[in-house]
């Protein structure tokens, strides 16, 4: 039975995550349909990290078992058929080794924040970025990223319903930079927590307005207490960017 590697990117605007839930609309259950419509199979995609309800995607990576085989560049223009008007798109298609897996062979995912720092809202980027008409001070944001770069217990960054089993976890580079009305937020690590994302950015967005000092990021971290942390920043500022993978793995299959 085949393997794929689905590079998948998708606008989650209209969506409730990726995660199939009933009677609502999610990525995976419209990926799952295109298969279904084109093999009859009715297969499970599991993706490398759940996106929440208005979380967009460049570069999700999932995979999936097919008991046909298929060439990657067949597979992924007949799935894209089927996705057509859905606001998702199979960017690649990969055959793998049955040892990979999306969610547990990954190494590191990188996650972007988009902020729109302008007096005027934006009809483009409605929906695609989080408006915030105040300038930020984004030096400051880095004064206060810098502490949470690391192992740390990040409780105060963790939502309440986020079901994972310790709060611990590293977080590899935040990098904050302008350009023009927008300030692009980088996040990397092995694992986030439930919305840590979204509150990191929502917290550092209070030390960007004044309202904090880059201090009171590393006092709210120290409390280990949601309550110390700021607010969670609107999802729809959120893309999933991508995922690395070992390569010495070896796990992609060469076309023949």
């Amino acid at each position: 039975m085949p393997r794929y590697k689905l590079t998948i990117e998708y606008d989650g605007t209209a969506f409730h995550g990726w995660q199939r839930q009933a009677g609502l609309p999610t990525v995976q259950e419209e990926v799952e349909q295109a298969i279904e419509k084109l093999s009859g199979q009715h297969a499970h995609v599991q993706c490398s990290g759940r996106t929440d309800a208005g979380v967009h995607a460049y570069g999700q990576v999932a995979h999936v078992d097919l008991t046909q085989s298929y060439p990657c560049f067949a597979l992924r223009n007949a799935l894209n058929f089927f996705l057509r008007h859905k606001k998702v798109v199979i960017k690649n298609v990969e055959e793998v080794d049955a040892s990979f897996n999306a969610r547990f062979s990954s190494q590191s995912r990188h996650y972007l924040y988009k902020i729109f720092n302008c007096e005027t809202p934006s009809a483009l980027e409605e929906y695609r970025a989080w408006h915030i008409i105040k300038p930020l001070d984004i030096e400051a944001m880095r004064q206060g990223a810098r502490y949470l770069i690391g192992t740390h217990d990040f409780t105060t960054f963790r939502a309440s319903a986020c079901q994972s089993h310790s709060p611990i976890k590293t977080l590899d580079k935040i990098d904050i930079e302008k350009s023009g009305e927008f300030i692009y937020l980088s996040f990397k690590s092995r694992s986030f927590l439930h919305n840590q994302v979204r509150i990191m950015v929502g917290t550092l967005k209070l030390v960007g307005a004044g309202k904090w000092t880059p201090q009171h990021v590393k006092e709210a971290l120290e409390a280990k207490d949601r309550k110390a942390g700021g607010p969670t920043a609107p999802p729809y500022g959120l893309y999933f960017v991508g995922v690395t993978y070992d390569k010495t793995l070896n796990n992609t299959k060469e076309e023949e």
